[in-house]
């Protein structure tokens, strides 16, 4: 039997919630394995405890400073307290001087991204800009005190490799059809009748909540040229967002977003759906024609794995990170070029032999990842760190 203590504190949207949320119900009822995990009040109410699985409930903190130096108190408490054999860090963040061996799942790129820092200079953003410095630091020290670092793509692996001269181990986070699909909910009203209002015409999908580095700027004036080039059909771009402010998780502005929408008269084509709830986003792909993601720092991307599972075909930017993780199931362009991400989506549009190209290589693609298999190879690791500790 190996004791896992999991600090997911730090999960409190996009990916990491993803994360939880799919590798927390894999553990339960895995034999040979125990598992206490730290989470915020947000995660409590969606996971069920079973008999090998724990869970401490606590509000974390948005300072990172203060975050920081308060999980290293809390979490070596805790650790030593359930008498864990492994502690498995899943916020980019490390305890440092850790009482049992400690796996780092590392997977925030933008500590990593040159591009974001210009992003946040030309925005004129430098309060935000010294808090992803401050956690870079903080990122960066964690990777070295960490016994073994995990990062969620080849890709993403090598970046952190280059950035800190330190090993980087490569697992896939995974994907689970069945589970993906298995809440028949249907969506709240106010959301299938956005969905429904652009039902005539091209419809894109950009699965998100507003951040800086998913490059929204870049899809709406792409969007602008694909109104024009499709006319007089229409065009809808559905985002899980909305662009105003106190709408999004984390200090990024939306103004910008919102005045360009304004600005190319676009308020019809955009369509914001808000937050959609995990368990019945297969809805919303359903709905869609054409996935598409024009971000410029990625370390995974669950969303473009979603796509592929639904049968969408994909764009998205050139990033080695997509490239991994889609392979032939997507079309690439330049990250920061409208005008190659118009011409991209209106090459998918139009060849219907192209998206069923894309859509059946996006079908053995997501064969490539498997949550069981994810688990399985963080298992693995960490029984090895607890022998080589006895």
């Amino acid at each position: 039997m190996i004791h896992l203590f999991i600090n997911a504190l730090a999960a409190s949207a996009g990916g990491g919630l993803t994360y939880i949320r799919n590798l927390v119900p894999h553990i339960a009822g895995r034999e040979g394995v125990k598992a206490t995990v730290l989470l915020g009040a947000r995660l409590g109410h969606e996971l069920q405890a079973s008999s090998n699985l724990t869970f401490v409930e606590r509000n974390g903190c948005s300072n990172v400073a203060l975050r920081f130096f308060e999980e290293q108190r809390i979490v070596r408490h805790l650790v030593r307290q359930c008498a864990a054999d492994v502690l498995l860090s899943a916020g980019n963040f490390a305890l440092l001087n850790s009482p049992v061996p400690q796996i780092l799942l590392s997977r925030n790129s933008l500590y990593t991204s040159r591009d974001f820092y210009v992003d946040l200079r030309s925005r004129g953003d430098y309060r935000l800009w010294l808090d992803t410095q401050l956690k870079s630091e903080f990122a960066r020290l964690s990777i070295q005190a960490a016994d073994t670092v995990v990062a969620p793509s080849e890709a993403f692996a090598e970046e952190l490799r280059r950035w800190t001269g330190n090993s980087v181990a490569a697992i896939h986070h995974g994907f689970d059809r069945g589970a993906f699909v298995s809440d028949q909910s249907p969506l709240s009203r106010d959301t299938q009748d956005k969905l429904d209002s652009g039902r005539e015409g091209l419809r894109l999908l950009f699965v998100s909540h507003y951040n800086y580095y998913r490059n929204f700027e870049t899809l709406i004036r792409a969007l602008a040229l694909i109104k024009r080039a499709l006319a007089p059909r229409k065009v809808h771009l559905f985002l899980t967002c909305k662009l105003a402010a106190g709408e999004n998780p984390g200090a990024y502005r939306t103004d910008f977003a919102a005045a360009l929408v304004r600005e190319l008269g676009l308020s019809q084509e955009v369509v914001e759906l808000g937050t959609v709830p995990y368990q019945r986003l297969y809805h919303v792909y359903q709905a869609a024609h054409i996935y598409v993601t024009p971000a410029y720092a990625e370390s995974f991307a669950h969303p473009l794995v979603e796509a592929m599972s639904s049968g969408l075909p994909v764009v998205a930017s050139d990033l080695d990170v997509h490239r991994e993780i889609c392979g032939s199931a997507a079309v690439y362009f330049s990250r920061f070029s409208p005008q190659e991400l118009a011409q991209r989506i209106l090459e998918v549009d139009l060849s219907s032999e192209l998206v069923s190209q894309l859509s059946q290589a996006g079908t053995k693609q997501v064969a490539k990842f498997s949550w069981k298999l994810h688990l399985d190879q963080i298992l693995s690791l960490a029984r090895r760190l607890a022998d080589r500790a006895d």
